[in-house]
């Protein structure tokens, strides 16, 4: 089977399985083990595993994809052994080596990172790609974390969305509670998580597979632990499951967002209103994970009875603890800060009127030119210039790209350009102690930008925070194309074809 042909294979599936658990929202699927053990959904997930850099990072087998191309039966003989063993029902999971990352920002801190093995990765990807299509349909609109077609963007620009004037006068949103879980995916309920995968899911073999890897050790400096709650974070379906858990938050707030079936585009909106004129509060939850903001409609004391309220909501339904010191209310004039970004209602000057907008944070920036001053340090004078420019670029264009949708991006760009090319030629300095700048610039500069950090050797440029020009992110609404929702689509095919094709998959 060709890539294109089994690509198309796998995604015609996938819309199925969407189209079927859109359809029904209390179908409970079976028989799903038989298409992840599938030859062709399998080399399919082998395919997304090697577009990855991490399929070079080994587990606790120390497996790598390079050694498993290097096998004498290459990568056909690895997917036909895993098929085996699951077809046998031989295979169990392998421990999770865990790492430990540095919070940027926060010194002494670490995030626990679980490595699975190849071949757990490879069942996990196998897994998602037959799952995934079936909760998504239904996870809310304004849940944005982990899933196919949005971003952190998205979910910025939702709020913002928020927090702009309507036609009908100024936003009604007047506080924010910054929702804080504390260590949400070492909290998770393995059986509470099993009860909302089992909704949705009744056949055994899969059930046994996500609980087999919930259930996997945990391989620290080579002692094993055994967990008993949470997702191990690196694991390919854990943003899955974390998001099939998470869902409870967003169904919550289902009287005044967006539900997965809301017919009515404008539904949630009208209960809003009609609260309002009630004088009852009301609550707009946007969600990225397990970050998330909760948007008062109404007073103060009624955002503080509401934080109380979702604290003692994730401890009896979730059995989790929100952090009552970090998750703060506030005046969303004053600003608060969401996945990167400072969010404040501020006035505009052309028009008076109060919209939302999005800024950088000075703590970003610092970081920022923490982890380039940082790099330079490190990098020795007998280093070329063009490796030293090759280590920063990536950081550069990834800050850059991210943040060029900030209100006054462009002032921020050009602070940072003045200040590394000042950064940048004080290695210089150092690397030809004897040279002048003028014969510095002559050297590694680009002409006529000595002042913007224009610094180039053996043909790379060292790249400028200016050249991202700043651009508005549109508000791409609620409906966000996933893949195998689009309308087009499902149009072309017709109601006969649809119903011709769930009744072919249900007599497999």
């Amino acid at each position: 089977m060709s890539d294109a042909v089994n690509t198309e294979f796998i995604l015609d599936m996938q819309r199925k399985l969407y189209r079927w658990s859109a359809a029904d929202p209390e179908k409970r699927f079976a028989d799903l083990f038989n298409i992840v053990c599938d030859r062709g959904t399998l080399l399919r997930a082998w395919q997304r595993l090697a577009r990855n850099r991490g399929s070079n990072t080994p587990g606790s087998d120390r497996v790598t994809r390079k050694k498993v191309e290097e096998r004498s039966d290459g990568v056909a003989g690895f997917l036909e052994d895993i098929r085996q063993d699951l077809c046998r029902g031989t295979y169990q999971p392998e421990p999770v080596r865990q790492r430990l990352i540095p919070k940027p920002g926060k010194a002494g801190q670490f995030r626990p990172l679980g490595i699975p093995t190849l071949t757990d990765r490879l069942v996990q990807m196998a897994l998602k790609l037959v799952l995934e299509p079936i909760f998504e349909a239904d996870f809310y609109p304004i849940s944005y974390g982990f899933r196919p077609g949005r971003s952190t963007h998205d979910a910025l620009s939702r709020v913002r969305h928020r927090l702009n004037p309507t036609s009908a006068g100024p936003s009604r949103t007047r506080y924010v509670i910054e929702g804080d879980i504390k260590g949400c995916f070492d909290a998770i309920d393995h059986h509470v998580l099993m009860e909302r995968v089992r909704r949705r899911i009744r056949d055994r073999k899969v059930l046994w597979l996500v609980l087999a890897f919930l259930k996997a050790d945990i391989m620290i400096e080579g002692n094993r632990r055994h967990p008993v709650t949470g997702t191990p974070q690196g694991g390919i379906i854990s943003p899955l499951l974390a998001n099939v858990y998470l869902t409870a938050i967003d169904e919550r707030y289902r009287r005044w967002v967006p539900t997965p079936r809301d017919k009515a585009r404008y539904r949630a909106q009208q209960r809003l209103d009609a609260d309002y004129k009630r004088g009852r509060p009301g609550f707009y939850v946007v969600r990225y994970a397990d970050d998330f903001v909760v948007m008062v409609q109404g007073t103060q004391q009624d955002a503080e009875q509401e934080r109380l309220a979702l604290a003692q909501f994730l401890k009896e339904e979730l059995r989790m603890e929100l952090s009552m010191e970090k998750t703060k209310i506030t005046d969303v004039r004053e600003g608060f800060d969401f996945l990167g970004y400072r969010i404040a209602q501020e006035k505009m000057p052309s028009t008076g009127r109060h919209v939302g907008m999005l800024f950088i944070p000075k703590g970003k920036s610092q970081l920022l030119r923490d982890k380039i001053k940082a790099k330079v340090r490190a990098t020795p004078t007998g280093w070329s210039l063009a490796d030293l420019i090759d280590d920063l670029n990536p950081v550069i264009t990834g800050w850059r790209n991210y943040y060029r949708y900030a209100t006054r991006s462009w002032k921020e760009f050009a602070k940072h350009d003045r200040w590394l090319y000042w950064r940048m030629k004080t290695w210089l300095s150092k690397k030809h102690s004897r040279a002048s700048r003028r014969k510095l610039c002559r050297q590694y500069a680009e002409q006529g930008a000595q002042q913007q950090g224009g610094w180039r050797s053996s043909g790379r440029k060292l790249a400028r925070f200016a050249d991202a020009k700043r651009l508005r992110y549109p508000d791409r609404g609620l409906r966000i194309p996933n893949g195998w929702n689009d309308p087009d689509e499902i149009f072309r095919k017709g109601a006969d074809k649809f119903w011709e094709a769930t009744l072919a998959l249900a007599s497999l």
